[in-house]
């Protein structure tokens, strides 16, 4: 059974784009990273990915230094390249190259003791686009608060 457990979120990748598709991706990385990743140092709200001569590389990912590394340290936004098939690089490629489209990473998590990163083809939000998400919580909210007040006082 796969075990998935989330290191890292990009909370402003979800609230300014709107989700297309998904990727799922193995992430390179050296040792110290991996140490740094286990410490809870990592994160990719700033992450976005380009897919130059054939591969697929992830940007502005902060992994921070390992305090505990001995002579060698890596550099902690780095560009990491990512583990893909060849025909979902070429899917990704599609979309990379269609205006009005990005590559954002989404999430950063544990998967079978390995780290993968979940990719999403986001196209842009508009201003009113997410003034429309925020009513729509807003309402939810005070609908389930409702609820809740209704069934505390009937049970």
């Amino acid at each position: 059974m796969a075990t998935s457990e989330e290191i890292s979120k990009n909370r402003k990748a979800l609230r300014d784009f709107q989700i297309i598709e998904t990727f799922e991706a193995g992430l390179q990385l050296v040792g110290t990273e991996v140490k740094s990743i286990r410490a809870g140092l990592a994160n990719i709200n700033n992450g976005f990915v380009r897919i130059e001569r054939g591969e697929a590389w992830l940007y502005e990912a902060d992994i921070q230094a390992y305090d505990k590394a001995s002579f060698s340290q890596h550099e902690p936004r780095r560009a990491r390249k990512l583990l893909l098939h060849k025909k979902e690089i070429a899917k990704m490629a599609e979309f990379y190259n269609v205006d009005g489209l990005a590559l954002v990473a989404l999430r950063m998590f544990w998967k079978n003791h390995r780290v993968k990163v979940a990719i999403g083809v986001g196209k842009g939000k508009l201003a009113r686009d997410k003034r429309e998400d925020l009513k729509k919580r807003t309402v939810q909210r005070e609908t389930d608060r409702e609820v809740a007040t209704f069934n505390r006082k009937r049970g």
